[in-house]
């Protein structure tokens, strides 16, 4: 089985407020992650982990069946304190968690199972997709959560990938990247 881990436990700083629950379209900005991974074929459970606000943004989620939540209470430490967390709640059949993050809406379905379907003909340890313009969302595959979950600070799946990049491997996408909402202005650009 392959897991989404929906990162969305963030305290949204720059952004000056829970940007989780900012409304883009009709939906709460975080229901993006869960939409996308819920629509891709190949996904077999989705966990959120949530942190600041979390009773308002669980409350916000509409979840699919084989999703669930967990809580974070240490998101103040960092996001790899939220990569841990999640990694941990996986199902103990999982072989790889797709790391999404709570604030790239334009992360569709197809980008999640271009993930899937990539690490199922080759099981890299790490896969990314490159954009023409940058990095987007990662696969983890089991082999290498102890390391993931041995981070510290505001550091993602990233750190790993930088550390040594031989070890991953890029799935080339011909598109621009969609862009993150790191502050207001950013929710009109998405």
């Amino acid at each position: 089985m392959i897991s989404a881990l929906v990162l969305a436990a963030g305290e949204g700083r720059r952004f000056g407020g829970t940007k989780q629950l900012e409304i883009l379209r009709g939906r709460p900005l975080v229901q993006y992650a869960v939409d996308a991974a819920s629509a891709a074929a190949g996904v077999g459970e989705i966990v959120v982990v949530l942190g600041h606000e979390a009773i308002r943004v669980r409350d916000a989620l509409d979840l699919p069946e084989r999703a669930r939540v967990v809580v974070n209470e240490r998101y103040a430490d960092g996001q790899s304190t939220s990569l841990a967390v999640g990694l941990r709640a996986l199902d103990p059949a999982s072989e790889a968690a797709i790391v999404l993050l709570a604030d790239q809406p334009g992360i569709a379905a197809r980008h999640v199972r271009a993930l899937v379907t990539a690490f199922e003909a080759d099981a890299p340890e790490i896969l990314r997709i490159r954009f023409r313009d940058g990095p987007g969302p990662a696969i983890l595959a089991r082999s290498v959560w102890d390391e993931a979950m041995r981070l510290t600070g505001d550091v993602g799946a990233r750190a790993l990938l930088e550390s040594e990049p031989g070890r991953a491997r890029w799935l080339d996408v011909e598109e621009d990247a969609p862009p993150d909402v790191d502050r207001p202005a950013d929710l009109e650009r998405a």
